[in-house]
């Protein structure tokens, strides 16, 4: 069946081309309309209280996301006219300042100090405005950037939802450039690594069709996060460019067996099928293991990029053969000399000194896994960002003017009594670090009558058989005095209402925090035990795999316990990804030596002259897929001017260098020590397993066929020597 299909695309070529591009349409027009998450905390599991709080929050309170808007040296009539404008622009559920409460005509050292000191500071005051839907909804955005636009050059407008929209503001603008970056680095490393000077844009073209695909069908996930959005594209270049590569060797290889190219492409279809079939699981089950993180964003990048691989593999097989033909009188006509020096020599010292690499690999596990452990992690989204951005500048402001770093949100119930809501308003102000409390009780606390209390404040403070608190904290999100102060407010809440829950960034950043301390273990052995089975299964062996995991969990843990000697704080999510995807995307290197060094083993060759000979046949691929990856990740990075990305980037660029020394330098002197060892605990080590007989009648038609076009084809040559 696949030779088959093989022997129809390469009869086809135009045909096929005009049918990808054709289905570029319908891919660009998904990827256009696919919706980009920015909101990070909404990926948390749905069964914590800080989830179920802010579902809360959202229904019945209509208040999903809140944000401050500081004005400074403005009069009060500014204030309040502001006001009454932010309440009527769409997506606004309600806005407070102390004009729903007391008037703007009572002067300010009249209004009660517990009100005075939140909403007063300076000459600065503060209004709460509060959003129908979620923070990184479009209707939320949508009304930061109406609330930014009434509002003159003094006001600056606060809190995580207008964080979300300027990351969204900057992710859009910076794209463009860095996949560009990308695109013109990758160019660059295959003009370097490859022979012709068309390939390379062959490739591109090949794998950008492959990455629209991709980003198309993304539509049917629903939606993406906003760090998919940014890496799928550089890693899937990154990651599937070796196949492209492959395939054209493969070709270039059946082309002097073959007097028609069609023929010895139709020929390398069927065996590049076969060979990255199996290369890809690897880098798919990396993928794949991020979808064991309880934190949804793990599932999203892996099904998007265990997806982009598929198609990979499937653009390389299906589509790029019909380019290489289409373009192969081009490809032969800018050939060029290969300007890749001879590793000839320096694999004879690696080999030489084997011993002296093995012991160097046993021993760089000690002060690596010891930096990995040790090397700073935040969870704080905004550290991410440029610190000249307005939403960081108006942080900072609310921190610093108003002493209110974090807001929690407190949603019991509305029938606990004017006694205990007393004591429990009491309790939370002793906790260390609470700076104010806003309650509908503490309202009233005031001297104002229930009757008094405007509808539009009663209802942001009660809804449906709950009322809300907001407790401010001078503590940062994700501190570890945040996390000790929401453990203290929970305890008490819990004993007026059991019920009780506490929301807001800083709860839900504290559920991150824990949240992912489990989840990049579990995905971390999960896509090591995944790899190690397949490698398993592939060599036959039980201690090939253990060596050749081994080798590039030491390239992973050398390139994480680098940001511990140099002193850099990673995002959170950064180890986890680059644990898995390093070691799916780059054990093909260590795969790719070994399948080599196994079949001069079979050959006869002593073991010194199979890793020889594996080695300097190997280094090539290795190079130029590698400098491919670190190309494609590296302009990232220098582009970004968000970390979360640029960070992600830069470790990738590095673990596809350093994977690539570990391949070249450390895997030779690994698997001469010990092949020994493969030989006693491996199937068909040194001997390839007998052929598999088939009887005549069991031979499909098209077997037959290719056979007797094989025995034709044989004839003919040697009457032609004769």
């Amino acid at each position: 069946m696949l030779e088959k299909i093989a022997h129809w695309l390469t009869r086809k070529p135009k045909l096929v081309a005009l049918a990808a591009v054709l289905l570029m349409i319908p891919s660009a027009l998904g990827f256009i309309a696919t919706r980009v998450n920015y909101d990070i905390l909404s990926y948390l599991p749905a069964d914590l209280e800080s989830v179920q709080g802010e579902r809360l929050l959202e229904e019945p309170f209509h208040m999903a996301a809140t944000s401050m808007l500081i004005v400074e040296g403005m009069p009060a009539g500014y204030t309040n006219d502001l006001i009454n404008e932010i309440k009527e622009v769409p997506g606004v559920s309600s806005a407070v300042w102390v004009s729903n409460m007391v008037g703007i005509q009572i002067p300010t050292e009249m209004i009660p100090a517990s009100f005075r000191d939140m909403f007063f500071s300076g000459d600065a005051t503060m209004i709460i405005i509060q959003y129908e839907k979620g923070g990184a909804s479009d209707e939320t955005m949508a009304a930061i950037d109406t609330i930014r636009s009434i509002s003159n050059e003094r006001c600056f407008l606060a809190g995580f939802s207008v964080v979300m929209k300027d990351t969204k503001d900057l992710m859009d603008s910076e794209l463009p450039i860095f996949v560009g970056l990308a695109v013109v680095l990758a160019l660059a490393a295959m003009m370097l690594t490859l022979e012709s000077t068309v390939l390379p844009f062959l490739f591109l073209g090949g794998i950008g069709i492959a990455i629209l695909y991709n980003f198309g069908t993304n539509i049917f996930l629903g939606e993406i996060s906003y760090i998919t959005k940014a890496i799928a594209a550089v890693l899937q270049l990154g990651v599937s460019m070796d196949y492209s590569i492959f395939l054209y060797h493969r070709y270039e290889e059946e082309r002097a067996h073959y007097e028609d190219n069609r023929d010895a492409m139709a020929k390398a279809i069927v065996a590049a099928f076969t060979s990255l079939s199996g290369s890809s699981l690897t880098t798919i089950a990396g993928f794949l293991a991020l979808c064991s993180m309880r934190l949804t964003l793990g599932r999203d990048i892996g099904l998007v990029m265990a997806k982009g691989v598929v198609l990979g593999v499937a653009t390389v097989v299906l589509i790029l053969p019909a380019l290489v033909l289409l373009f192969d009188k081009q490809i032969d006509r800018h050939r060029h000399k290969n300007l890749l020096p001879s590793f000839d020599r320096a694999n004879t010292f690696i080999l030489r000194h084997r011993k002296l690499f093995f012991v160097l690999f046993l021993l760089l596990f000690i002060p690596s896994i010891y930096a990995q452990n040790h090397a700073e992690i935040y969870y704080k989204l905004d550290e991410s960002l440029p610190e000249d951005l307005p939403s960081i500048v108006a942080n900072e402001k609310l921190k610093n003017e108003f002493d209110m770093a974090t807001s929690h949100f407190i949603i019991l119930r509305d029938d606990i009594s004017a006694t205990d809501m007393n004591v429990l308003e009491n309790e939370i102000k002793n906790v260390e670090g609470v700076t104010s409390v806003v309650s509908y009780h503490a309202m009233l606390g005031t001297g104002i009558p229930d009757f008094f209390i405007p509808e539009a404040v009663r209802d942001m403070l009660k809804q449906g058989g709950y009322q809300m608190m907001m407790v401010n904290s001078s503590y940062a999100t994700a501190s570890d005095e945040v996390a000790a102060q929401l453990e203290t407010l929970n305890g008490i809440l819990k004993t007026y209402d059991p019920q009780a829950m506490i929301t807001g960034e800083g709860a839900m950043t504290n559920d991150l925090i824990e949240t992912t301390a489990v989840d990049f273990s579990v995905a971390n052995d999960l896509s090591v035990a995944a790899i190690f089975l397949i490698v398993a299964i592939v060599f036959q062996s039980l201690t090939v795999p253990l060596v050749l995991v081994a080798a590039i969990e030491l390239a992973i843990f050398m390139n994480q316990g680098a940001s511990y000697f140099t002193g850099t704080a990673v995002p959170f999510i950064a180890p986890t990804i680059i644990s898995c995807v390093q070691l799916g995307a780059t054990v093909d290197y260590a795969i790719l030596m070994t399948t080599r060094f196994q079949e001069e083993l079979r050959k006869g060759k002593d073991r010194m002259e199979a890793i020889h000979i594996a080695a300097s046949s190997s280094d090539s691929s290795i190079i130029t897929s590698a400098l491919v990856l670190f190309c494609a990740t590296l302009g990232v990075s220098f582009v970004s001017s968000i970390d979360l990305i640029g960070s992600i980037c830069t470790m990738l660029a590095r673990g596809a260098l350093i994977s690539a020394v570990m391949s070249m330098v450390v895997t030779p002197s690994i698997l001469c020590v010990c092949e020994p060892l493969f030989n006693r605990t491996s199937r068909h080590w040194r001997k390839a397993p007998p052929p598999k007989t088939w009887r005549k009648k069991d031979r499909t038609p098209a077997l037959r066929e290719a056979q007797m076009e094989d025995e034709g084809r044989e004839t003919a040559s040697s009457g032609a020597e004769r």
